[in-house]
Formats: C-alpha cells, sequence, structure tokens
C-alpha cells in the first residue's frame, strides 16, 4: 500500500523538531512523540545549551547536515517541520540555502518564533557590533518567510498572555505573508514548545495543509507597508499612549508615541483593537517619520 493511500495517522514521514535558543532537546523531542506515528523517523537534534548563546552560523550547518543525511537514508519520505523560537529561524535559513528541499516538505509549522527580528536581541546589540545570539535573533527573516510560505504550506503559532506579546515574542514579530496564523491564548514563550494546544494546532493543519492568501485589507496593507521599513515590533502596552493620526477605510487607524527618550512608537488599530505595534530604531527612525509624512499627506488628499 503506497503512503498516498494510507490514513494520515499512518502515513510514514520524516519528523525534524527542533529547539530554540536557551534550551536542548528534550521539551522539543515530547512534543515530537506526541505528533508522530509508528511509521514517523524523527530528527530531533540537540545543539546544546551553551551554543545557542553563541552564533547562529554553526548551528545552520549542523541542522543542514542531519536533513543532509536523512535524504541519503530516506530519499522517498516527505518531511514535516517543527520548531520552537530560534529551531525555526534555523530551518528558515537552512530551506533558504536549499530551495530544492521545498518539493520534499509536507508543512512547516514555526512556534513562537521571532521571524521579524527580536525586539530583546535588537535591544540587547542596538548597534549590532556583537557577532553573538542576539545580532542573530534580532535579524528580520520575514522577506524569506514569505518566500518560503509562497511555495510550501506553513503555519506560525504564538501564545498571548495579553498586550500581544507571549513574554518573550510580540505577536506580530511572528506574522508573514501567506502563513496560517494561530494566536493561542494565555500560553508563555517556553510551555509552547511542547504544549498540548500547539499539538492540536499542528495535527489541524496537517489534516488541511495549505498555502495561506495574501490579506489585502486596509489594515494588512498599512501593516506591510510599516513592516517594510523594519520597525522593531514590540507589545502593545503602550497603546492607550498614543495620538491618533490616521483614519483610513474599514475603520483603520494609525497611532504615534514618543516616549522620554525620543524613541518613536507607531501603532496600528482596528477601530479601538490595536494589531500592530512598533518602534523605530536609530537606523529606521527617518524611514519612518517620511512614512507618516506621507500617510498624512494622502489624508489630506483625499
Amino acid at each position: 500500500m503506497s503512503n498516498h493511500s494510507q490514513p494520515q495517522e499512518e502515513q510514514a514521514f520524516i519528523l525534524f523538531a527542533q529547539h530554540g535558543w536557551a534550551d536542548t532537546f528534550h521539551d522539543i523531542a515530547q512534543l515530537a512523540k506526541s505528533l508522530a506515528n509508528p511509521n514517523t523517523i524523527v530528527y530531533t537534534p540537540d545543539l546544546g545549551w551553551l551554543n545557542t548563546w553563541l552564533k547562529i552560523t554553526p548551528l545552520i550547518y549542523k541542522v543542514e547536515n542531519i536533513a543532509t543525511e536523512a535524504i541519503s537514508k530516506y530519499p522517498e519520505l516527505p518531511w514535516r517541520i517543527v520548531a520552537h523560537s530560534m529551531g525555526a529561524l534555523i530551518w528558515l535559513e537552512v530551506l533558504d540555502r536549499h530551495p530544492e528541499w521545498l518539493s520534499k516538505i509536507h508543512s512547516f509549522a514555526l512556534v513562537a518564533s521571532p521571524v521579524g527580528g527580536s525586539d530583546l536581541g535588537r535591544l540587547f546589540d542596538p548597534f549590532r557590533w556583537f557577532p553573538l545570539m542576539a545580532r542573530d535573533l534580532g535579524t528580520n527573516r520575514r522577506s524569506i518567510a514569505e518566500e518560503i510560505a509562497s511555495k510550501i504550506p506553513v503555519l506560525s503559532v504564538v501564545g498571548d498572555i495579553g498586550n500581544n506579546t507571549d513574554g518573550t515574542v510580540p505577536v506580530g514579530c511572528s506574522q508573514f505573508a501567506q502563513a496560517t496564523f494561530v494566536r493561542l491564548d494565555g500560553i508563555r514563550h517556553a510551555p509552547l514548545k511542547n504544549h498540548l494546544r500547539v499539538a492540536t494546532a499542528v495535527r489541524q493543519f496537517w489534516e488541511n495543509p495549505l498555502i495561506a492568501t495574501i490579506q489585502t485589507d486596509s489594515a494588512s496593507l498599512l501593516i506591510a507597508k510599516l513592516r517594510s521599513l523594519d520597525l522593531t515590533e514590540t507589545d502593545n502596552q503602550n497603546f492607550a499612549k498614543a495620538k491618533l493620526i490616521y483614519t483610513g477605510s474599514d475603520d483603520t487607524k494609525l497611532w504615534v508615541w514618543t516616549n522620554a527618550l525620543q524613541v518613536m512608537h507607531v501603532f496600528v488599530s482596528v477601530g479601538d483593537r490595536c494589531v500592530y505595534s512598533a518602534y523605530a530604531g536609530w537606523q529606521s527612525k527617518g524611514k519612518l517619520e517620511i512614512a507618516l509624512s506621507a500617510i498624512s499627506l494622502r489624508k489630506l488628499e483625499t
């Protein structure tokens, strides 16, 4: 009997489950175990706790080599990838280097991954001077993620304990075009790596893995424009302090707030519900000011 005629829960496949920063394989292996069936070949590479504090490049090489070995050993089996936080960033880099592997991939599930660039990483190394993990975590990989998501089914699962954050990664930082997005309220960053609700979300996605359509509503288009500026996405705890500067169609609103250190924050809401929060670092402040001026001018002309 071929794999295609087997029930979903019995099909043979390779499952790569990758842990993230300041972690080892133990917890993500429990998630992988809950997702596997008797015919699943599971890989849970242990990158080493200390190594996850250094540079991401050696970790990318390690995962790349393990994936290459898997192809050699099981050339006919499809892949499913589930990765937590930094682990998903590693897989984005691996797949960006090997687009020829995409045809083997059934789906890719990112869990609590700072695809747009970790705000904590950028806070620790705002000038990108230090060749350590903070700089790597703060790198914006959204364009890589969107290119991959345009070719294979991609799921992005996030937690939200309030204010659009899981306590470590802002919700918006994990969003990108053509990925299916699932928000799990009340779950912090670390427990997401082997949480029952994450396993449920992944299984549901596996039942009908699709490439999501690009959103074209007013809020999504405005957010896409702001994301093109490579702002640092953050939580929305300061949204109540912001001043409204623009109201568009569909009740999409744009707000700004400048803190005591003269750091400009920008927010997008639909009605009074904040759906995007970011601030402009030293590299992007000028670009944000130009973009806001253009949006305000457009308002005056309409």
